[in-house]
């Protein structure tokens, strides 16, 4: 039986060629990009979750409570992990992590410096399971002088990973001896991208391991006793730091590894979404472009009932019971669907490498797993029964009397399954549509927000090596040489903030307020250098008023929550001790995220918190290849062992967008998807109809319709079904998207522009899809339709 089930089954879908291609291509692409999705979605919901302990593994972080919100951070102060651990008996081991990046390492063959790595404890490779190619995990990070290296880095710096024993330098001041080798980590790990581990004993060997109960600078993870009551350690953990430092008001809490990367957001300080929202947008989106997929194979295979009637009538009239009937056309709603699903495969296998590309993360399907074939195949006899059923029950349900007499249905109907399905396909369509276009929108929007400074011909240079001992004879070059119109060092990039502080003290302020800054710190020409606009006061001018090292520059934002009326030669306080009088105030400049509120911001002078990058503004009159070139010539003479590393400050400004334009061309890929699967379906159906009503056109010719009233008969049906889907899918994507936009604190509108390109592409595109179909057949010669007439 089951034989002779596919046996006809394919019959019938080499019998019907064209609405089988449609078919197997509209499945096959819906599939492959479902595929694709849920493929970024399980590395999105396993980040962090594949380690060992993972469900005992939990970030450290602080609630402090401001004026108006409580800020959470995952910042902590250097003496609080070990703290925890000999304080909570429930604590079975901490870890710290202090990242860091820019470090020059040289043997005997090479010399390089390298992206991302940190200082850690010694329990932090078994706290989290990490993986050795060589080496002890519980005794590599022990010795402060030696370093755990990457697969990757190992190779570089020896050609080979069998590097345990060998020697090389750190910033040429301190020897270190390879203790281990890192296995290449996966890439939905927080670690991924480290080259290299330090002992965090090395680091207090640096002199860097301070006591400082104020100063949060790194992480901290616990790993909580297999049977610790998580609740009864977050209640002893709250104060924790009020204990420690009594000035304090920050509480601490811990949040579950598992869910730190996907809930990210906090408000009131409490985890309220973050990255999870986009990962449920997906998984939306997956399921509207396979329900779109199966949607077409409903239409094109119901469409076809009138060829299959009279098999369905004969059959039961010799016997059939319909149970017979269902099974048969799942069957072939299954083998076409397995085909379909080995196209997807291709696919699939054919657009992951670029597809990785696009969401930056290496994905990679294991086929020689028995997991995923066994999901695949569960993702295949699920995609057959959702698109095979109700074309298997609609087409067993005939009744072989009006079958048989040719009057079982009319292809002309006003409301039918079918177009209600063509409408349900487009609505989804459409809604993807409109929320691409407010997605780009909104990207556009934030990228025309005025940054407040001037990006161009502006690089900047972290201060390694011996840049900060020959600073000033580096600055005095760059201006002797015409190479720079102005130079200022920072604590850190313009496009970045390293300190956020709520100390500040200044005449007039609420003893019970607590309000948080953005704090940097620079020297000399800083205003001159960036660009920035001076709404009152004076830049940093240091030969001029040596005082300025003690100077402050604050952006508007900061002098209206200070509430200072003439705030030139006012004075702020960091910290209780270092007074700062201000010199200036200039207009506010985006610092962080184009699409949130600025914050308050404070420059401290020269005797601020510390600089480590020189910001370059070139002269104008050398082309930027020359002024590169005559910088790396003085970089080269005062810093020869490093190489002379720059950014663009335009370059860097331009990564603040990165996530929202790969959020964009997901949103513009998909939908695009979308739309061709739905035209796929809606070309198929006017074959059909078309088809059905060949000798209605051959009469109406012979009558003297016009080709243009003919192709106008047959399209409107499909144009109105679409317009239709445009009046129901608009007040839900509104909706969608309004609350999408509710996400972001600087914020586009939805225009109706963007509607009417909506609705007129959907129906362009849709008549397009049509008026092939209905002009071939109306200009087909009438003889021939009714030939047998």
């Amino acid at each position: 039986m089951i034989q002779n089930f596919f046996k006809i089954a394919w019959r019938s879908l080499l019998k019907n060629k064209g609405f089988t291609a449609l078919n197997i291509s509209g499945l096959a692409i819906g599939m492959a990009a479902a595929m694709l999705i849920f493929l970024w979605v399980s590395s999105e919901v396993s980040f962090d979750r594949f380690y060992f302990k993972t469900d005992r593994l939990y970030a450290v972080g602080t609630r402090e409570p401001l004026d108006n919100e409580i800020s959470v951070f995952f910042s902590t102060p250097k003496p609080l992990a070990p703290v925890i651990k000999n304080e909570f008996p429930e604590v079975e081991n901490t870890t710290r992590v202090s990242g860091n990046n820019g470090i020059l390492f040289t043997t005997d063959e090479q010399k390089l410096t390298t992206g991302e790595g940190a200082f850690v404890d010694s329990s932090f490779l078994e706290m989290f399971g990490l993986p050795l190619l060589s080496g002890n995990p519980n005794e590599v990070l022990k010795d402060p002088s030696t370093i755990v290296l990457s697969e990757e880095l190992a190779k570089k710096l020896y050609g080979t990973t069998d590097v345990v024993g060998k020697n090389l330098s750190m910033d040429r001041n301190q020897s270190l001896t390879v203790s281990g080798v890192l296995k290449l980590l996966p890439s939905n790990s927080r670690f991924a991208n480290y080259e290299y581990l330090l002992p965090w004993t090395g680091m207090e060997k640096l002199g860097y391991a301070d006591k400082n109960w104020g100063n949060s600078s790194v992480l901290a993870f616990v790993e909580l006793a297999e049977h610790a009551n998580l609740a009864a350690v977050q209640q002893k953990i709250q104060k924790i730091l009020q204990r420690h430092a009594p000035e304090l008001r920050s509480e601490s809490f811990l949040q579950p590894l598992s869910e730190k990367y996907l809930y990210s957001k906090f408000e009131n300080g409490k985890a309220v979404g973050g990255r999870i929202e986009m990962v449920r947008i997906f998984i939306v989106i997956a399921c509207f472009i396979l329900l779109i997929a199966c949607i077409n194979f409903m239409n094109l295979s119901t469409a076809q009932s009138e060829r299959r009637a009279k098999e369905v009538g004969v059959r039961k009239v010799v016997g059939a019971q319909k149970r017979t009937l269902v099974a048969q056309f799942l069957t072939e709603s299954f083998l076409l669907t397995f085909i379909s699903g080995t196209f997807a495969l291709l696919l699939l296998l054919l657009a992951l490498p670029s597809f990785s590309d696009l969401v930056g993360r290496a994905l990679h399907i294991n086929l020689v797993s028995w997991e995923f074939w066994s999901m695949f195949g569960t993702f295949i006899l699920l995609t057959g029964l959702l698109a095979g059923s109700y074309p298997a029950f609609f087409l067993s349900s005939f009744r072989p009397i009006k079958v048989l007499k040719g009057k079982f249905f009319s292809t002309q109907s006003k409301l039918s399954a079918r177009k209600v399905l063509v409408v349900c396909q487009f609505v989804i369509a459409i809604i993807l549509i409109v929320s691409t276009l407010v997605i780009r929108k909104q990207i556009q929007y934030g990228q025309d927000r005025e940054s407040g400074y001037q990006k161009d011909n502006l690089v900047y240079i972290p201060e390694n090596g011996d840049i900060q001992k020959n600073i000033h004879l580096i600055k005095q070059a760059l201006i002797d040489q015409n190479i720079a119109a102005s130079v200022t060092r920072t604590m850190s990039p313009l496009t970045e903030r390293w300190s956020g502080w709520n100390g500040f003290e200044w005449e007039g302020k609420d003893p019970k307020s607590s309000i948080q800054f953005n704090r940097q710190t620079a020297d000399d020409k800083l205003v001159a250098t960036a660009g920035f606009t001076l709404v009152e006061g004076r830049d940093f001018d240091l030969s001029k008023f040596p005082t300025d090292s003690n100077a402050a520059i604050l952006n508007e934002s900061a002098i209206k929550v200070m509430g200072l009326k003439n705030p030139i030669g006012s004075y702020i306080i960091d910290g209780g001790s270092t007074k700062f009088h201000i010199i200036g105030v200039i207009k506010d400049f985006i610092q962080e995220s184009p699409f949130d509120p600025v914050m308050p911001l404070v420059f401290e002078g020269a005797n601020g918190f510390g600089m480590q990058t020189l910001h370059i503004k070139f002269n104008p009159a050398l082309n930027t290849k020359e002024a590169l070139e005559k910088t790396a010539k003085i970089f080269k003479a005062f810093n020869p062992d490093y190489p002379f590393e720059y950014k663009f400050i335009d370059d860097e400004y331009a990564t603040k967008f990165a996530e929202s334009q790969k959020i964009g061309q997901l949103a513009t890929l998909f939908s695009g998807l979308t739309i061709f699967i739905s035209c796929l379906g809606l070309f198929g159906l006017a074959a059909f109809m078309a088809e059905n009503r060949t000798k209605e056109i051959g009469i109406r010719k012979v009558l003297g319709a016009s080709i243009f009233s003919i192709t106008k008969l047959l399209s409107n049906e499909f144009l109105s079904l679409v317009a239709l889907a445009c009046l129901i899918a608009f007040p839900i994507a509104f909706w969608a998207m309004y609350n999408f936009l509710k996400t972001y604190a600087y914020r586009t509108d939805i225009g109706w522009d963007i509607f009417l390109l909506a609705g007129v592409g959907a129906l362009l595109i849709s008549a397009a899809t049509v008026s092939y179909q209905s002009i071939k057949a109306a200009i087909a010669n009438p003889v021939d339709s009714l030939r047998d007439e």
